[in-house]
């Protein structure tokens, strides 16, 4: 499939300009937006041929610290190994609105035969990996410096501060704290202190291209590993009597898990989802095993709710267990916490992405089951993310290749409109416009 033309991208992206009459104001963005297009086409395809894994994004690193110096950003680098961290200064009393965009690629083999595909190559667990931008982090920073560019044209009529997040590691690493998550340990909402947060994600969903949806609230689900490891006693299969069996208790405790959010959870708040993905007991057909281990998942979409799920699972097992004489051991393994748009921030900021999309704005769409490691900066200040529709126009979106397969290929035409959404989230945010 080839590329869509950076002027293909122009064309159809002006025409959501129209759905509403822009000031003076948001001409100058949405011309800067358009004059910047070429250099975010450019970028992107560059930063796509060279993709870097989680915490080994030096290249990338070396390109945005070298652009946003160009622009007149003041730059920090070394928190969280790779971040570069751009700040605006207008010199006028103002609050400090912050921009993310996460830059490390996943360990997939590209298949998109596009002219500027992935040919890097990396070892990976002992193995020799292809890697690609699979989920279009390439997007996120090539638009989040052509927002760069346009902020810096219009510092003069701005007040407050700007600050720009390029990220490492949003998809994580075994055992590792996230780039997120290391990032506000480190003080990156700090001095100056962050007001506000956004932040976009390409795909997700098959959105046709330029489409913009959110929703207040939970976006993206929280995500928690658990593993309950039932002790019973050993002994031989034709005298059961004789132990504890941890076959027949991980087997109630698995069914019991079901009736959490059938019965114990108000869905009407928020989804939910918790599954068991792997039960392990015993070596031999004739045997009662010592123990049975399982683990699995648990989706929530609502902070107040996911604490809940957690204390149900917990109970459920421990009680359960004790009930015919074994013992469970309950252990989670925190994922990223749910993705939370604060629902103040997001109906403030609505106006400003309904003037970009127009039409293609859905502000109430149903939450994704992903997680996003963007929900760490919305634990400590109030932040908004949206999804960004890169499905060309006329594709099935039963044939389109989401994110993480090595066929994910984003319509470039989105591009202009994350340009515009991002620099019209910062300047509206600042001017109260």
């Amino acid at each position: 499939m080839k590329p869509r033309h950076w002027m293909a991208c122009l064309l159809l992206c002006s025409q959501s300009v129209s759905a509403a009459p822009p000031s003076d104001y948001h001409q100058q963005l949405d011309a800067a937006a358009a004059k910047v297009l070429p250099e975010v086409v450019h970028w992107r395809r560059d930063l796509h041929a060279h993709p870097e894994l989680a915490f080994h994004e030096h290249r990338t690193a070396d390109l945005v610290a070298k652009e946003l110096s160009r622009m007149g950003y003041d730059v920090t680098r070394g928190l969280a190994e790779t971040a570069v961290i751009g700040l605006l200064k207008t010199g006028r009393a103002g609050p400090v609105v912050a921009l993310r965009a996460d830059m490390d690629a996943l360990p997939v083999t590209e298949e998109t035969g596009l002219p500027f595909a992935s040919r890097e190559r990396v070892q990976s667990g002992g193995k020799d990996v292809g890697v690609m931008h699979a989920c279009g982090h390439d997007m996120h920073v090539a638009m989040l410096l052509g927002a760069a560019r346009v902020l810096a044209g219009m510092r003069g009529q701005l007040s407050g501060a700007i600050k720009l997040v390029f990220q490492p590691a949003e998809e994580g690493v075994a055992n590792e704290p996230n780039g997120a998550e290391r990032l506000v340990k480190a003080g990156v909402l700090e001095n100056p202190k962050v007001s506000a947060m956004f932040a976009l994600h390409v795909g997700i969903t098959p959105q046709p291209t330029g489409t913009i949806s959110t929703r207040a609230r939970g976006l993206m689900a929280g995500g928690d590993t658990f593993e309950i490891v039932v002790q019973g006693r050993q002994t031989h299969g034709a005298l059961p009597w004789n132990g504890v069996d941890p076959v027949v208790v991980a087997a109630q405790i698995v069914l019991a898990l079901q009736t959490i959010v059938s019965r114990q959870t108000d869905l009407t708040v928020a989804p939910a989802v918790v599954t068991v993905g792997s039960l392990h007991a015993g070596e031999r057909a004739n045997i009662v095993p010592g123990d049975a281990r399982m683990s699995g998942t648990i989706r929530s979409f609502d902070p107040a709710v996911r604490e809940q799920l957690l204390q149900q699972v917990k109970r459920t097992a421990e009680h359960l267990a004790l009930s015919a004489g074994a013992t469970a051991a309950v252990n989670f393994d925190p994922g990223y916490p749910v993705t939370w748009n604060d629902p103040a921030l997001t109906a403030k900021m609505l106006p400003s992405l309904r003037r970009v999309a127009g039409a293609q704005l859905l502000s109430d769409v149903v939450p994704s089951t992903t997680s996003e490691d963007f929900s760490y900066y919305g634990q400590h200040v109030p932040s908004m993310l949206f999804f960004l529709g890169v499905n060309p126009p006329g594709a099935d979106p039963a044939q389109w290749a989401a994110n993480h397969s090595p066929r994910f290929n984003p319509d470039e035409a989105a591009l202009l409109t994350g340009v515009r959404a991002l620099a019209s989230l910062a300047a509206d945010y600042l001017t109260g416009n």
